[in-house]
């Protein structure tokens, strides 16, 4: 039998670690994983947002948060662990 890891224990790995989080929608943030809940909110240090301009889907607004932030785990889509975002996301076309 394989070992096998839940969901929220692999989170729990990645506690002090950098993440990247896609959100519903079309935003996404990278910076480094501090905490969370069963509800999957994330407490984040260090974060950055990435998010298409309204007026000009185009161009991507990249906006550093300077506190430590706390989002709501209903608008979190995917989690990559280590992650800061492929070459072809948001955060790395800004």
């Amino acid at each position: 039998m394989s070992n096998r890891i839940l969901p929220l224990e692999l989170i729990d790995k990645a506690i002090g670690s950098p993440i990247w989080i896609l959100m519903r929608g079309q935003t996404e943030l990278t910076g480094t994983l501090r905490g969370f809940d069963d509800y999957v909110n994330l407490v984040l240090d260090d974060a950055v947002e990435y998010s298409p301009d309204p007026r000009d889907k185009s161009v991507i607004v990249k906006k550093e948060l300077k506190a430590e932030i706390l989002l709501n785990g209903n608008h979190v889509a995917v989690l990559v662990p280590g992650g800061t975002g492929p070459e072809d996301s948001l955060a790395a076309r800004s």
